[in-house]
């Protein structure tokens, strides 16, 4: 998915009320990741495909020696990338004594691939959970129109034909808050579920990275539904080529029907850019005194 459907636990430390803490273990590490998803077929493991918890839980199993449960903040899909995504595994007593920031560092660097980046470690209390513990999840959709990108090509959605950034942002405001964003996500993964979810920002401007220019969306919930992204910006994207009005976006939305949106933008142009925890409640990982 290109988010989590899960809300936000209200325990102290984020542990889900229907999931039980990690017994035995006498602290959390917790690994912020950066991936490009091209390769590999989404987050969470599959049989038979390439994923990258499959490949971040084989390297700390091997650092480790022991089998791991890893738990992340997002469940991205095929061909989404990350740049903050958060996980976390429970540890012993000696690891969490032993274990130091440069040798977890160095170590998972050697056995992961050149795809898959540990960009830095955290302590937290036992029982932590990287998806039930995170306030705020934020990611950013990147368009880029006219000449084809270089750079940012693997990055970025490239729509040769202009957009119109002003109608897609005065169409923005009308997906804020709490909303029933059934139109937005996956049909099936709906079924039977609850789809209410609180948009906190919507943002579309004109920017530029590594010298390109783009159109990027900016988007900040506590949870997301499968595809709700992509869907937003499939939307937005319809409105910017002047196929529909800025109201339709609204009209859409109130339609709670996945036909009476726009299509789903392509997976490449999504990126994970972070995620919020309670202040404190991650500290950097040193061994213990």
């Amino acid at each position: 998915m290109d988010a989590m459907e899960a809300s936000i636990s209200e325990q102290a430390f984020g542990v889900d009320a229907g999931e039980p803490a990690d017994a035995g273990y006498a602290a959390t590490l917790v690994l912020k990741l950066g991936y490009r998803g091209a390769g590999f077929s989404g987050f969470a493991e599959q049989e038979g495909r390439r994923t990258v918890a499959g490949e971040l839980r084989r390297a700390l199993e091997t650092f480790l020696r022991r089998p791991v449960e890893l738990t992340c903040a997002g469940r991205t899909d095929a061909g989404v990338h990350a740049i903050g995504q958060m996980a976390s595994l429970g540890v012993t007593a000696e690891e969490r004594e032993q274990l130091s920031a440069h040798r977890l560092l160095v170590a998972l660097g050697a056995l992961t691939p050149d795809d898959l980046a540990i960009r830095s470690v955290f302590a937290a209390p036992p029982g932590f959970s990287a998806r039930f513990g995170a306030l705020e999840r934020r990611y950013r959709y990147r368009i880029a129109t006219g000449p084809e990108p270089a750079l940012l090509h693997d990055f970025a959605w490239w729509h040769p034909r202009p957009l119109d950034v002003g109608a897609m942002a005065e169409a923005a405001p009308q997906l804020l808050g709490e909303r029933d964003f059934k139109s937005f996500c996956k049909a099936s993964s709906a079924e039977g579920k609850p789809t209410m979810r609180c948009l906190r920002e919507l943002c579309v401007s004109r920017t530029e990275e590594l010298g390109e220019e783009i159109i990027a969306v900016d988007v900040a919930a506590s949870s997301f539904l499968h595809t709700m992204v992509r869907t937003i910006v499939g939307s937005l994207a319809l409105i910017g080529e002047g196929l529909r009005e800025p109201a339709w976006l609204g009209e859409a939305l109130a339609a709670r029907d996945r036909r009476a949106a726009g299509p789903t933008a392509p997976a490449e142009g999504l990126t994970f850019q972070s995620v919020a925890y309670p202040e404190g409640l991650l500290q950097p990982w040193e061994p213990l005194p």
